[in-house]
Protein backbone atom coordinates (compact mmCIF):
# COMPACT_ATOMS: atom_id res chain seq x y z
CA UNK A 1 0.00 0.00 0.00
CA UNK A 2 1.44 3.02 -0.76
CA UNK A 3 1.54 6.18 1.37
CA UNK A 4 -1.54 8.34 -0.24
CA UNK A 5 -3.66 4.97 0.13
CA UNK A 6 -3.01 4.88 3.92
CA UNK A 7 -3.89 8.65 4.54
CA UNK A 8 -7.06 9.58 6.07
CA UNK A 9 -8.98 12.73 4.43
CA UNK A 10 -8.21 14.93 6.97
CA UNK A 11 -4.44 14.16 5.87
CA UNK A 12 -5.01 13.79 2.70
CA UNK A 13 -6.54 17.59 2.58
CA UNK A 14 -4.01 18.62 4.45
CA UNK A 15 -1.33 17.31 1.66
CA UNK A 16 -3.45 18.41 -1.07
CA UNK A 17 -3.00 22.45 0.29
CA UNK A 18 0.57 21.80 0.54
CA UNK A 19 0.60 20.73 -3.15
CA UNK A 20 -1.24 23.24 -4.55
CA UNK A 21 0.64 25.83 -2.72
CA UNK A 22 3.61 24.11 -3.80
CA UNK A 23 2.17 23.77 -7.45
CA UNK A 24 1.34 28.15 -7.48
CA UNK A 25 4.69 29.02 -6.37
CA UNK A 26 5.69 27.22 -9.66
CA UNK A 27 3.45 28.41 -12.07
CA UNK A 28 3.69 32.41 -10.75
CA UNK A 29 7.77 31.75 -11.82
CA UNK A 30 6.60 31.67 -15.50
CA UNK A 31 9.09 29.09 -16.64
CA UNK A 32 9.07 27.75 -19.97
CA UNK A 33 10.21 23.92 -20.26
CA UNK A 34 9.47 21.41 -22.67
CA UNK A 35 10.22 17.74 -22.42
CA UNK A 36 8.21 17.06 -25.48
CA UNK A 37 9.68 15.43 -27.99
CA UNK A 38 12.75 13.04 -28.58
CA UNK A 39 15.21 15.98 -30.22
CA UNK A 40 18.73 15.62 -29.52
CA UNK A 41 20.49 18.69 -27.90
CA UNK A 42 22.81 21.40 -28.76
CA UNK A 43 25.84 19.64 -27.89
CA UNK A 44 24.65 16.49 -29.08
CA UNK A 45 24.44 18.16 -32.75
CA UNK A 46 27.63 19.64 -32.19
CA UNK A 47 29.41 16.26 -32.01
CA UNK A 48 28.85 15.91 -35.36
CA UNK A 49 30.43 19.10 -36.52
CA UNK A 50 33.26 17.60 -38.55
CA UNK A 51 31.27 16.36 -41.00
CA UNK A 52 30.62 20.17 -42.65
CA UNK A 53 33.91 20.43 -43.89
CA UNK A 54 34.50 16.57 -44.96
CA UNK A 55 33.18 17.31 -48.59
CA UNK A 56 34.74 20.08 -50.49
CA UNK A 57 36.37 20.97 -53.22
CA UNK A 58 39.44 20.45 -51.73
CA UNK A 59 38.40 17.11 -49.69
CA UNK A 60 36.71 15.59 -53.52
CA UNK A 61 33.42 14.50 -54.27
CA UNK A 62 33.71 11.06 -55.18
CA UNK A 63 33.52 7.83 -53.03
CA UNK A 64 35.42 4.60 -52.61
CA UNK A 65 34.16 3.03 -56.22
CA UNK A 66 34.79 6.57 -57.80
CA UNK A 67 31.03 7.70 -58.00
CA UNK A 68 30.83 11.27 -58.05
CA UNK A 69 28.30 12.00 -55.43
CA UNK A 70 27.36 15.29 -57.12
CA UNK A 71 25.53 13.59 -60.11
CA UNK A 72 22.80 11.67 -60.47
CA UNK A 73 22.59 7.34 -59.53
CA UNK A 74 22.82 5.79 -56.86
CA UNK A 75 19.54 4.33 -56.13
CA UNK A 76 19.92 2.47 -53.32
CA UNK A 77 22.38 4.76 -51.86
CA UNK A 78 26.50 5.00 -51.18
CA UNK A 79 28.15 0.96 -50.48
CA UNK A 80 30.02 3.07 -47.46
CA UNK A 81 26.53 3.48 -45.84
CA UNK A 82 25.33 0.27 -47.39
CA UNK A 83 27.81 -1.30 -45.46
CA UNK A 84 27.51 0.73 -42.23
CA UNK A 85 24.20 0.10 -41.63
CA UNK A 86 24.74 -3.72 -42.67
CA UNK A 87 27.21 -3.84 -39.82
CA UNK A 88 24.84 -2.16 -37.26
CA UNK A 89 22.04 -4.52 -38.19
CA UNK A 90 23.78 -7.75 -38.74
CA UNK A 91 22.43 -8.12 -41.97
CA UNK A 92 24.53 -8.13 -45.61
CA UNK A 93 25.16 -4.99 -47.69
CA UNK A 94 22.73 -6.09 -50.69
CA UNK A 95 20.51 -6.08 -48.27
CA UNK A 96 20.38 -2.46 -47.21
CA UNK A 97 18.44 0.36 -49.23
CA UNK A 98 20.16 3.96 -48.18
CA UNK A 99 18.01 6.81 -48.30
CA UNK A 100 17.07 10.34 -46.99
CA UNK A 101 17.28 11.85 -44.09
CA UNK A 102 14.28 10.22 -42.38
CA UNK A 103 13.02 6.43 -41.94
CA UNK A 104 9.53 7.61 -40.87
CA UNK A 105 9.70 8.38 -44.90
CA UNK A 106 10.54 5.24 -45.56
CA UNK A 107 7.98 3.97 -43.59
CA UNK A 108 5.40 6.15 -44.74
CA UNK A 109 6.36 5.06 -48.55
CA UNK A 110 6.72 1.62 -48.02
CA UNK A 111 3.19 1.42 -46.28
CA UNK A 112 2.25 3.57 -48.88
CA UNK A 113 3.09 1.14 -51.37
CA UNK A 114 1.80 -1.91 -49.95
CA UNK A 115 -1.90 0.09 -50.01
CA UNK A 116 -1.82 0.42 -53.68
CA UNK A 117 0.33 -2.37 -54.46
CA UNK A 118 0.57 -4.46 -51.98
CA UNK A 119 3.51 -7.69 -51.05
CA UNK A 120 2.41 -10.04 -53.84
CA UNK A 121 -1.30 -10.57 -52.79
CA UNK A 122 -2.33 -7.48 -54.73
CA UNK A 123 -2.74 -4.06 -53.41
CA UNK A 124 -4.23 -3.66 -49.77
CA UNK A 125 -6.19 -1.08 -50.46
CA UNK A 126 -8.24 -3.67 -52.44
CA UNK A 127 -8.81 -6.13 -50.20
CA UNK A 128 -11.08 -4.75 -47.67
CA UNK A 129 -10.60 -3.74 -44.40
CA UNK A 130 -6.84 -3.55 -43.55
CA UNK A 131 -5.96 -3.99 -39.48
CA UNK A 132 -2.83 -3.30 -37.94
CA UNK A 133 -1.58 -4.50 -34.91
CA UNK A 134 -0.13 -1.63 -32.42
CA UNK A 135 2.07 -2.50 -29.39
CA UNK A 136 0.87 0.13 -26.77
CA UNK A 137 2.32 2.29 -25.48
CA UNK A 138 3.74 3.11 -28.76
CA UNK A 139 5.13 5.32 -31.33
CA UNK A 140 2.63 7.78 -31.91
CA UNK A 141 3.74 8.41 -36.22
CA UNK A 142 3.42 4.88 -36.50
CA UNK A 143 -0.03 4.91 -35.32
CA UNK A 144 -0.51 8.07 -37.57
CA UNK A 145 0.81 6.70 -40.55
CA UNK A 146 -2.52 3.71 -40.49
CA UNK A 147 -4.65 6.66 -39.39
CA UNK A 148 -3.77 8.62 -42.74
CA UNK A 149 -4.14 5.47 -44.54
CA UNK A 150 -7.68 4.36 -42.77
CA UNK A 151 -5.73 1.32 -41.43
CA UNK A 152 -7.32 -0.21 -38.39
CA UNK A 153 -5.46 -0.33 -35.54
CA UNK A 154 -5.37 -3.05 -33.00
CA UNK A 155 -4.00 -1.96 -29.58
CA UNK A 156 -1.23 -4.87 -28.04
CA UNK A 157 -0.19 -5.24 -24.87
CA UNK A 158 2.83 -4.33 -24.22
CA UNK A 159 5.23 -6.47 -21.44
CA UNK A 160 8.08 -6.09 -19.95
CA UNK A 161 9.37 -8.83 -22.89
CA UNK A 162 7.83 -6.83 -25.35
CA UNK A 163 4.25 -7.36 -27.38
CA UNK A 164 1.74 -9.88 -25.52
CA UNK A 165 2.88 -12.71 -28.15
CA UNK A 166 -0.44 -14.76 -26.81
CA UNK A 167 -2.26 -11.69 -28.15
CA UNK A 168 -0.65 -11.21 -31.57
CA UNK A 169 -0.08 -15.11 -32.32
CA UNK A 170 -4.14 -14.87 -31.94
CA UNK A 171 -5.19 -11.89 -33.88
CA UNK A 172 -2.82 -12.52 -36.83
CA UNK A 173 -5.12 -15.29 -37.61
CA UNK A 174 -7.69 -12.40 -38.79
CA UNK A 175 -6.10 -12.27 -43.00
CA UNK A 176 -7.61 -8.74 -42.26
CA UNK A 177 -4.81 -8.24 -40.55
CA UNK A 178 -1.38 -7.08 -42.38
CA UNK A 179 1.08 -6.39 -40.53
CA UNK A 180 2.71 -4.92 -36.69
CA UNK A 181 4.45 -2.17 -35.52
CA UNK A 182 7.89 -2.66 -33.50
CA UNK A 183 9.96 -0.51 -31.77
CA UNK A 184 12.22 -3.69 -30.26
CA UNK A 185 15.08 -2.16 -28.60
CA UNK A 186 14.76 0.62 -26.24
CA UNK A 187 11.04 1.00 -27.24
CA UNK A 188 9.50 3.98 -27.45
CA UNK A 189 7.85 5.05 -25.14
CA UNK A 190 9.23 2.61 -22.16
CA UNK A 191 12.67 2.11 -22.99
CA UNK A 192 11.69 -1.81 -23.42
CA UNK A 193 14.07 -3.87 -25.63
CA UNK A 194 11.94 -7.59 -27.30
CA UNK A 195 13.82 -10.69 -25.03
CA UNK A 196 14.95 -13.23 -27.85
CA UNK A 197 11.77 -15.76 -27.09
CA UNK A 198 9.46 -12.39 -28.21
CA UNK A 199 12.16 -12.37 -31.00
CA UNK A 200 11.59 -15.76 -31.88
CA UNK A 201 7.63 -15.73 -31.48
CA UNK A 202 7.56 -13.43 -34.47
CA UNK A 203 10.22 -14.79 -36.51
CA UNK A 204 7.90 -17.73 -36.48
CA UNK A 205 4.47 -16.07 -37.23
CA UNK A 206 2.32 -17.90 -39.72
CA UNK A 207 -0.30 -15.14 -40.24
CA UNK A 208 -3.27 -16.00 -42.41
CA UNK A 209 -2.54 -13.35 -44.88
CA UNK A 210 0.70 -13.72 -46.87
CA UNK A 211 1.05 -10.37 -47.28
CA UNK A 212 1.66 -9.63 -43.69
CA UNK A 213 4.60 -7.48 -43.14
CA UNK A 214 6.34 -6.69 -39.48
CA UNK A 215 7.80 -3.41 -39.81
CA UNK A 216 10.67 -3.21 -37.39
CA UNK A 217 11.49 0.33 -36.60
CA UNK A 218 15.30 -0.14 -34.97
CA UNK A 219 15.61 3.49 -34.50
CA UNK A 220 17.72 2.46 -31.06
CA UNK A 221 19.84 -0.03 -32.30
CA UNK A 222 22.87 1.69 -30.65
CA UNK A 223 21.25 3.50 -28.67
CA UNK A 224 23.06 2.55 -25.41
CA UNK A 225 22.83 4.90 -22.37
CA UNK A 226 25.47 2.84 -20.17
CA UNK A 227 28.40 0.19 -21.07
CA UNK A 228 26.48 -2.57 -20.77
CA UNK A 229 23.32 -2.15 -23.41
CA UNK A 230 20.37 -4.49 -23.68
CA UNK A 231 20.90 -6.97 -26.55
CA UNK A 232 18.77 -7.83 -29.44
CA UNK A 233 18.43 -11.04 -31.25
CA UNK A 234 18.78 -10.75 -34.70
CA UNK A 235 15.44 -10.42 -36.79
CA UNK A 236 16.05 -11.59 -39.56
CA UNK A 237 18.36 -14.82 -39.13
CA UNK A 238 15.12 -15.81 -36.85
CA UNK A 239 13.09 -15.41 -39.79
CA UNK A 240 15.38 -17.98 -41.89
CA UNK A 241 15.37 -20.23 -39.18
CA UNK A 242 11.42 -20.06 -39.32
CA UNK A 243 11.25 -20.43 -42.86
CA UNK A 244 9.53 -16.67 -43.32
CA UNK A 245 12.53 -14.61 -44.48
CA UNK A 246 10.16 -11.86 -46.26
CA UNK A 247 8.38 -11.00 -42.93
CA UNK A 248 9.97 -8.08 -41.40
CA UNK A 249 11.04 -5.28 -43.18
CA UNK A 250 13.46 -3.12 -40.91
CA UNK A 251 14.49 0.65 -40.29
CA UNK A 252 17.04 2.71 -38.90
CA UNK A 253 18.44 5.72 -38.83
CA UNK A 254 21.31 8.35 -38.11
CA UNK A 255 18.91 10.80 -37.18
CA UNK A 256 19.67 10.80 -33.33
CA UNK A 257 23.50 9.98 -34.25
CA UNK A 258 24.46 12.58 -36.13
CA UNK A 259 21.56 15.93 -37.02
CA UNK A 260 18.08 15.03 -37.07
CA UNK A 261 17.27 16.63 -39.83
CA UNK A 262 20.17 16.13 -41.95
CA UNK A 263 21.08 12.49 -41.35
CA UNK A 264 20.70 9.07 -43.22
CA UNK A 265 17.99 6.65 -43.42
CA UNK A 266 17.76 2.84 -44.41
CA UNK A 267 15.52 0.42 -45.04
CA UNK A 268 16.48 -3.38 -44.63
CA UNK A 269 14.86 -7.33 -45.45
CA UNK A 270 15.01 -10.24 -47.69
CA UNK A 271 16.98 -9.92 -51.26
CA UNK A 272 13.10 -10.60 -52.56
CA UNK A 273 12.05 -7.92 -50.67
CA UNK A 274 14.32 -5.70 -51.47
CA UNK A 275 14.30 -6.23 -55.32
CA UNK A 276 10.39 -5.33 -55.16
CA UNK A 277 11.17 -2.21 -53.10
CA UNK A 278 14.08 -1.03 -55.51
CA UNK A 279 11.61 -1.55 -58.46
CA UNK A 280 8.94 0.67 -56.90
CA UNK A 281 11.53 3.37 -55.96
CA UNK A 282 12.45 3.77 -59.66
CA UNK A 283 9.79 5.71 -60.52
CA UNK A 284 9.82 7.26 -57.74
CA UNK A 285 13.32 8.90 -57.22
CA UNK A 286 16.64 8.80 -59.53
CA UNK A 287 18.74 8.70 -55.88
CA UNK A 288 19.04 10.19 -53.00
CA UNK A 289 21.49 13.13 -51.58
CA UNK A 290 24.44 10.89 -51.81
CA UNK A 291 26.82 14.05 -50.88
CA UNK A 292 25.08 13.69 -47.03
CA UNK A 293 26.21 10.15 -47.90
CA UNK A 294 29.51 10.74 -48.37
CA UNK A 295 29.58 13.10 -45.45
CA UNK A 296 28.70 10.46 -42.97
CA UNK A 297 30.92 7.98 -44.83
CA UNK A 298 34.14 9.91 -44.42
CA UNK A 299 32.90 10.82 -40.53
CA UNK A 300 32.53 7.09 -40.05
CA UNK A 301 34.65 4.57 -41.38
CA UNK A 302 33.56 1.68 -39.67
CA UNK A 303 30.86 0.45 -37.01
CA UNK A 304 33.67 0.99 -34.52
CA UNK A 305 33.70 4.47 -35.04
CA UNK A 306 29.99 4.69 -35.15
CA UNK A 307 30.12 3.03 -31.77
CA UNK A 308 32.78 5.22 -30.04
CA UNK A 309 30.31 8.48 -31.16
CA UNK A 310 27.21 7.30 -29.65
CA UNK A 311 29.21 6.44 -26.22
CA UNK A 312 29.86 10.48 -26.49
CA UNK A 313 26.30 10.62 -26.74
CA UNK A 314 25.71 8.69 -23.99
CA UNK A 315 28.03 10.70 -21.56
CA UNK A 316 25.72 13.57 -22.63
CA UNK A 317 22.73 12.18 -22.27
CA UNK A 318 23.12 9.60 -19.03
CA UNK A 319 23.10 12.67 -16.71
CA UNK A 320 19.35 13.83 -18.49
CA UNK A 321 17.63 10.70 -17.49
CA UNK A 322 19.64 10.08 -14.81
CA UNK A 323 18.07 13.83 -13.26
CA UNK A 324 14.89 12.67 -13.88
CA UNK A 325 14.76 9.44 -12.65
CA UNK A 326 15.95 10.53 -9.18
CA UNK A 327 13.15 13.46 -8.84
CA UNK A 328 10.32 10.73 -9.87
CA UNK A 329 12.01 8.44 -7.13
CA UNK A 330 12.66 11.05 -4.84
CA UNK A 331 9.08 12.65 -5.14
CA UNK A 332 6.99 10.00 -6.40
CA UNK A 333 8.55 6.89 -4.73
CA UNK A 334 6.59 5.26 -2.30
CA UNK A 335 3.33 7.35 -2.68
CA UNK A 336 1.39 4.65 -4.51
CA UNK A 337 0.76 6.81 -7.40
CA UNK A 338 2.62 6.53 -10.17
CA UNK A 339 5.17 3.84 -11.45
CA UNK A 340 7.84 4.61 -14.61
CA UNK A 341 10.57 2.94 -16.63
CA UNK A 342 14.30 2.88 -16.01
CA UNK A 343 15.52 2.43 -19.72
CA UNK A 344 19.16 1.61 -20.52
CA UNK A 345 19.05 3.42 -23.55
CA UNK A 346 16.46 5.71 -25.84
CA UNK A 347 15.06 8.29 -25.53
CA UNK A 348 12.44 8.42 -23.09
CA UNK A 349 11.05 7.19 -19.90
CA UNK A 350 7.38 5.96 -19.89
CA UNK A 351 5.44 7.61 -16.35
CA UNK A 352 2.50 5.66 -15.51
CA UNK A 353 0.12 7.86 -13.03
CA UNK A 354 -2.95 7.12 -11.43
CA UNK A 355 -5.85 6.12 -13.69
CA UNK A 356 -7.84 8.72 -14.89
CA UNK A 357 -5.02 11.18 -14.16
CA UNK A 358 -2.75 11.51 -16.95
CA UNK A 359 -4.27 14.24 -19.16
CA UNK A 360 -5.18 15.95 -16.08
CA UNK A 361 -1.17 16.19 -15.17
CA UNK A 362 -0.66 16.89 -18.84
CA UNK A 363 -3.04 20.11 -18.40
CA UNK A 364 -1.30 21.23 -14.80
CA UNK A 365 2.61 20.90 -16.80
CA UNK A 366 1.22 23.19 -19.65
CA UNK A 367 -0.59 25.74 -17.27
CA UNK A 368 2.87 25.95 -15.37
CA UNK A 369 4.46 26.39 -18.41
CA UNK A 370 5.72 22.67 -19.21
CA UNK A 371 4.96 20.94 -21.98
CA UNK A 372 5.01 16.80 -22.23
CA UNK A 373 3.51 14.52 -25.01
CA UNK A 374 -0.26 15.10 -25.12
CA UNK A 375 -1.71 12.25 -22.66
CA UNK A 376 -2.98 9.73 -24.68
CA UNK A 377 -0.79 9.69 -27.86
CA UNK A 378 1.07 6.68 -27.05
CA UNK A 379 -2.15 4.78 -28.00
CA UNK A 380 -4.00 4.38 -31.07
CA UNK A 381 -6.41 7.33 -32.06
CA UNK A 382 -4.78 9.26 -29.19
CA UNK A 383 -7.29 7.05 -26.92
CA UNK A 384 -5.29 5.41 -23.65
CA UNK A 385 -8.19 3.52 -21.79
CA UNK A 386 -6.53 4.11 -18.57
CA UNK A 387 -5.84 7.75 -19.19
CA UNK A 388 -2.98 7.07 -17.16
CA UNK A 389 0.15 6.85 -19.37
CA UNK A 390 2.46 9.55 -20.51
CA UNK A 391 5.85 9.63 -22.56
CA UNK A 392 9.05 11.90 -21.32
CA UNK A 393 11.63 12.98 -23.32
CA UNK A 394 14.80 14.03 -21.45
CA UNK A 395 17.13 14.82 -24.32
CA UNK A 396 16.68 18.33 -25.61
CA UNK A 397 16.74 20.86 -22.13
CA UNK A 398 19.82 21.31 -19.98
CA UNK A 399 20.32 18.91 -17.19
CA UNK A 400 19.41 22.41 -14.86
CA UNK A 401 15.98 22.70 -17.09
CA UNK A 402 15.11 18.59 -16.26
CA UNK A 403 15.66 19.40 -12.64
CA UNK A 404 12.86 21.96 -12.80
CA UNK A 405 10.71 20.15 -15.20
CA UNK A 406 11.29 16.84 -13.29
CA UNK A 407 10.45 18.89 -10.11
CA UNK A 408 7.17 20.49 -11.35
CA UNK A 409 6.12 16.95 -13.39
CA UNK A 410 6.30 15.35 -10.05
CA UNK A 411 4.45 18.32 -8.37
CA UNK A 412 1.59 17.87 -10.77
CA UNK A 413 1.23 13.96 -10.54
CA UNK A 414 0.78 14.32 -6.78
CA UNK A 415 -1.66 17.42 -7.33
CA UNK A 416 -3.95 15.28 -10.05
CA UNK A 417 -3.73 11.76 -7.42
CA UNK A 418 -5.14 13.87 -4.57
CA UNK A 419 -7.42 16.07 -6.35
CA UNK A 420 -8.89 12.51 -7.66
CA UNK A 421 -8.56 10.94 -4.52
CA UNK A 422 -10.37 14.04 -2.57
CA UNK A 423 -13.09 13.85 -5.40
Amino acid sequence: MGKYESMSRGELEQEFAAVRAEYEAIRAAGKKLDMSRGKPGFDQMDLSRDMFDMVTNETGYLNCTGTDCRNYGGLDGLIELKELFADMLGLKPDQIIVGGNSSLNMMFDTISQAMTHGFGAGPWMKQGTVKFLCPAPGYDRHFAICEYFGIEMIPVHNTPEGPDMDEVEALVKDPAVKGMWCVPKYSNPQGITYSDETVRRIAALKPAASDFRVMWDNAYAIHDLYEEGDQLLNIYDACLENGNPDLVIQFASTSKITFPGAGVAAEAASPANVKLLKHRMSFQTIGPDKLNQLRHARLFHSLGDLLAHMKRHAEILRPKFEAVLCELEQSLGGLGIAQWTKPRGGYFISLDVMDGCAKRVGQLCEEAGLVLTPAGATYPYGKDPADRNLRIAPSYPTVAELQQAAKLLCVAVRYAALEKQLG
